[in-house]
């Protein structure tokens, strides 16, 4: 057990590279090749091929951020620490609040592929979602020892099965599928990119567990480096694999990976690659869950969210407080898609603004707390200029940040109202 108030270090490299993997190379490997294509055709492959060089230099900056800064309280502390204290609750904010929409989404992802291979009816896939969720909360309650333990043993799985499929595919990959290439216009390849931006966020998300790295200098940047290579180049060949073979359409973009594979072995391919979906998916509930459980602690620390976030195992030193908040969330965002008041398209559209957003802060703060090297200092920039020419095109998603802005700043004007205030405005109510 650590000291109060601290996090046991526990993590090495082993587990960091397969936290970054498992956070990065998740439910975006499944979805959005397929969804990428929909929207722009085989052009999506340019998208694929901006993000993939935009990757190196978002990891790095991460990577060179956490090891110089190590803390629970991740891309927030460092815009904390460049900004102040405002800009880095906000970006906190904006962190804490995507991921109990994104984590569901992963979850009801990786479901989705599980129900498609073994073609179960839908209520199945609520329940299997609500079961990847409660694995990633489990596990962070019992600690990231346990945790990443777990994380290395499915990103290797997960790495040989996406090889296999995009190896098998090969010999089914026609010229015929990539014309014409450009069907629906530039625009749509700027689209493309956009939603490519949820295959690519997960670099933040480890930066809030760099407290528990044994040594953040090795852990951060190695780690993240051979992370960000395996990433870039498995979502490509994965991308160019969905495109070759026509794995994609209106009602199977969702699950294209489960098409290319079923292709290959039949119903017995899907099978293995449904279950592999699942745990793919998994790895990254886990590595967003103990993020955003470790954010949220911080944030109560700093007195910038509710003092019940920050409350913290005795016995395993974890952040139960944020865990808690998390599982009331993942309840509430289950419960509205089963009841069909939300799509899954929507709800990946809520949480890619304030990711984006989370990422301009972490890249920003580069610029200025990393000026003592020039490689941090110039890939800061690159990163933050790329990722703000994705921005304009998140379409309506970016009134999900507005409200989180909004809500903040009442809850900071309430926090600083005298007692005869709040009393008033109840009163109101």
């Amino acid at each position: 057990m650590g000291t109060k108030g601290k996090m046991i270090k526990t993590i090495g490299l082993p587990q960091a590279v397969a936290l970054y993997v498992g956070a990065v190379l998740g439910s975006g490997v499944l979805l959005v090749p397929g969804l990428a294509a929909e929207i722009a055709g085989p052009a999506s492959l340019l998208a694929w091929g901006l993000m993939t060089l935009l990757v190196l230099p978002m990891a790095l900056v991460m990577g060179l951020l956490s090891a110089r800064f190590p803390n629970a309280g991740g891309v927030a502390y460092f815009v904390s620490r460049a900004f102040g204290t405002k800009a880095g609750a906000l970006t906190g904010w904006f962190f804490l609040a995507s991921v109990p929409i994104g984590a569901p989404v992963a979850a009801l992802t990786g479901a989705g592929y599980m129900t498609a291979a073994f073609e179960l009816a839908e209520g199945w896939k609520i329940g299997i979602a609500a079961l990847m969720l409660a694995t990633g909360l489990l596990l962070n309650y019992f600690g990231m020892k346990v945790a990443g333990q777990m994380q290395v043993a499915v990103v290797l799985a997960i790495i040989a099965v996406l090889l296999f499929a995009v190896a098998g595919s090969m010999p089914s990959i026609e010229a015929v599928h990539f014309t014409p290439f450009l069907p629906h216009g530039w625009v749509s390849v700027g689209q493309a990119a956009a939603i490519l931006f949820w295959c690519f966020i997960g670099w933040e998300a480890v930066s809030h567990l760099s407290e528990e790295f044994v040594d953040p200098q090795r852990e951060a940047i190695k780690g993240v480096t051979i992370a960000a290579v395996l990433v870039g180049l498995l979502y490509f060949l994965t991308a160019l694999a969905t495109v070759g073979t026509h794995s994609y359409g209106a009602s199977d973009s969702s699950a294209s990976l489960v098409l290319v594979v079923g292709h290959l072995l039949g119903t017995g391919g899907a099978a293995v690659v449904g279950i592999t979906g699942m745990f793919i998916c998994t790895a990254t509930i886990i590595a967003y869950t103990g993020a955003a459980s470790r954010l949220a602690f911080a944030l109560a620390n700093e007195g910038k969210a509710p003092k019940a976030l920050g409350r913290m195992s005795g016995r395993y030193a974890t952040p139960t407080g944020g865990l808690a908040f998390l599982a009331g969330c993942f309840v509430l965002i289950l419960a509205l898609y089963g009841t069909g008041a939300v799509s899954l398209t929507t709800l990946i559209q809520f949480p890619n603004a304030t990711f984006i957003l989370t990422y301009l802060g972490g890249c920003a703060a580069g610029v200025r707390l990393l000026r003592g090297s020039r490689l941090g200092v110039g890939i800061s920039w690159i990163s933050f200029i790329l990722t703000l020419g994705v921005f304009p095109f998140v379409g309506w998603s970016v009134l999900y940040p507005i409200a989180i802005v909004g809500v903040y700043f009442f809850m900071q004007r309430y926090a600083g109202m005298s007692e005869t205030e709040k009393v008033l405005i109840k009163s109101e109510y």
